[in-house]
């Protein structure tokens, strides 16, 4: 069962997504903020899919922690759940996202329509000063910037990898930068077409204050989210250890 329903909700997920795209050529020819507006609709209507083919549901925890307004905001990256599903619960978000994807047709032409900021991460410094130059547009326009620190997809319970962008949006930019930890990755796991039932839980942490010493910052950063993912994880194997 659990692989036909996660079968089904591949092919769901990524009609619908094809769907929106097609269809959503129209949002091209609006402002900005209209088409964001649809970008939350197609994010809303994945989890909607998720939740009633694969069983699986969402729970936000922090959700006062959670910004309106110029911020950095930081996390766990453990699945592609992540990239859509935490969308919709930020006023208007500039997600940091590899370059190569900007170069898919029609995807690509979305994430320029969204002012998402596309960065080339084998470019080194170059990289750096392009995402700190990119993310300061976005925090000028009161824009949430939303970074996975440790820039790939990490299996739970993997060795953390924090890359320095994060620490150098908050050190150049002096904006608090707002951690989040999660459990994606128990139920619906990188380089697996299985998606496992259960309820993903994503939860926002106590903004960390700008001014602090970029190592600092680091150090911090990462024990927020590393601290919190782990307890998140070990909550959520039982439920989904009974499928494995």
């Amino acid at each position: 069962m659990i692989v036909l329903r996660s079968a089904l909700f591949n092919i769901v997920f990524y009609v619908n997504l094809i769907v929106f795209m097609v269809f959503g050529a129209v949002f091209f020819l609006t402002p900005r903020r209209w088409s964001v507006r649809a970008l939350r609709v197609w994010a809303n209507s994945s989890l909607f899919w998720l939740r009633i083919v694969a069983g699986i549901k969402m729970e936000v925890r922090g959700a006062e922690n959670i910004p309106t307004g110029a911020c950095l905001v930081a996390g766990k990256h453990q699945s592609l759940w992540e990239t859509f599903a935490i969308l919709p619960l930020l006023d208007d978000p500039a997600m940091v996202l590899k370059k190569e994807l900007s170069y898919i047709p029609l995807f690509g032409w979305y994430i320029l329509k969204f002012r998402m900021i596309p960065v080339e991460r084998s470019a080194g410094a170059q990289a750096l000063r392009s995402l700190t130059k990119a993310a300061a547009w976005a925090i000028d326009d009161e824009r949430q910037v939303v970074i996975m620190p440790e820039g790939t997809r990490r299996a739970p319970g993997d060795a953390p990898d924090y890359k320095p962008g994060a620490a150098a949006i908050y050190r150049k930019l002096s904006v608090p930068c707002v951690p989040f930890a999660l459990n994606s990755g128990l139920y619906w796991p990188r380089r697996s077409f299985l998606r496992y039932p259960g309820t993903i839980v994503v939860s926002f942490l106590p903004p960390i204050q700008p001014g602090l010493d970029r190592r600092i910052f680091q150090s911090k950063l990462e024990s927020a989210i590393e601290t919190e993912t782990e307890r998140l994880v070990a909550e959520g194997w039982t439920e989904v250890d009974r499928y494995k």
